[in-house]
């Protein structure tokens, strides 16, 4: 009789684990999305919302529940967004977007944070960069490299805040680099210290001195080597085959524009810069071109925003494009994973082909697989 009772009581307890585990498995996924819904980055927050509503009606599921709550830019009401929403049983969240947000997120226990920043360095534990971030970046920029055969490139960057990432990138990437150099922001102490990087007094007086010892010369061609001569603006190669230059906008142009000024052109020496998100006003500058950098895919980032603008009447924010990526990277991951042990989901090895392209995760990190681009003639080509 006490066999047969034990026996029974075992079927209960399995019966019951099963069903326990199988009402988990039926529980909604809940996702909480910290997002500025209120002063000057109300349109950016408002983009990401409407970029995971498009996400959910197209991974075409009812398991997904979204949460938003406003961010501001405010430190403090992003932890007091966050800490309602984990209070409601939620334990992943998209977002914030910016890394000052992130500030006192490690307060909260037991949740991960998709933070939409492409910073790295010093986060809390509990938050995952999910940007396009420098390692991304130089990883891609390092095949090219290969792929391009170069021998000596120069690392140039600007003595602005995310010095350190770059850095610690350039290590990780483990990518080669001749020399690396800081440089100025401020354009008259920029031009000096292209001036010094590329050599250019000496190479001028080269010229110099080759004008005047044609001049002094017996050469029956004398006067057509001098007016050769005064065609150029120096003598002599620079020390390199190529430079990549880790900035944007305006500041990118200027570090260009003062590598031309110093005998330094794009069409002898490949002129590499970071993920420029296909920006127009590049295409106009011929001058600086052929310019290369890695981005995502162009492609689908133009059918998302078509449809974006089909659906919602409304351009997005290249950022919405994350959002509706990390949204399907966690219904990916749900389907392979029990999410009540959040914490360890993202330590785990998995590759996601998003619309951005391909996510890689492991051990708490995001990096992405980039595609290369080269603008030529006012065109954009791809590489790879």
């Amino acid at each position: 009789m006490k066999k047969f009772f034990r026996i029974i009581f075992t079927l209960i307890i399995i019966y019951l684990t099963n069903h326990s585990f199988a009402f988990s498995q039926n529980e909604k996924i809940k996702i909480g999305l910290l997002v500025p819904l209120s002063g000057e980055y109300k349109e950016l927050g408002q983009s990401i919302i409407k970029s995971t509503r498009m996400a959910l009606n197209d991974i075409g599921t009812d398991e997904i529940e979204i949460y938003p709550m406003d961010t501001g830019i405010d430190p403090n009401q992003t932890l007091k967004s966050a800490t309602k929403l984990k209070n409601e049983g939620i334990k992943i969240f998209i977002g914030p977007i910016f890394f000052k947000s992130l500030t006192y997120l490690d307060e909260i226990q037991d949740v991960i944070f998709l933070s939409l920043t492409n910073k790295t360095n010093d986060l809390p534990k509990n938050v995952i960069s999910s940007g396009v971030n420098s390692l991304s970046q130089l990883n891609a920029i390092k095949n090219f490299l290969e792929l391009s055969k170069v021998k000596k490139t120069i690392f140039l960057t600007p003595d602005l805040d995310y010095k350190s990432e770059i850095e610690k990138a350039i290590k990780k990437s483990k990518i080669k680099i001749s020399k690396q150099y800081t440089y100025d922001t401020e354009p008259t102490k920029l031009t000096k210290q292209i001036e010094k990087i590329t050599n250019y007094e000496v190479r001028k007086q080269n010229l110099m001195d080759e004008i005047l010892r044609v001049e002094n010369s017996d050469l029956e061609d004398k006067e057509d080597q001098i007016k050769k001569l005064e065609k150029k603006y120096t003598i002599g190669n620079v020390n390199f085959d190529s430079v990549i230059i880790s900035d944007f906008d305006e500041n990118l142009k200027s570090v260009i524009t003062s590598l031309i000024y110093t005998d330094v052109s794009p069409k002898n020496k490949l002129f590499i810069t970071f993920n420029q998100w296909f920006d127009e006003s590049l295409f106009l500058e011929e001058n600086i071109q052929p310019l290369y950098y890695p981005s995502i895919n162009k492609q689908n980032l133009e059918t998302f925003n078509k449809k974006f603008v089909d659906t919602y009447n409304s351009e997005p924010n290249h950022l919405s494009l994350l959002s509706y990526d990390l949204l399907g990277l966690i219904y990916y991951l749900s389907l392979k994973y029990d999410f009540s042990e959040v914490n360890n989901i993202f330590k785990k090895e998995n590759s996601f082909k998003g619309k951005i392209g391909i996510f890689d995760v492991k051990n708490n990190k995001i990096n992405h697989r980039l595609n290369f681009y080269k603008i030529d003639g006012g065109e954009l080509k791809e590489i790879f």
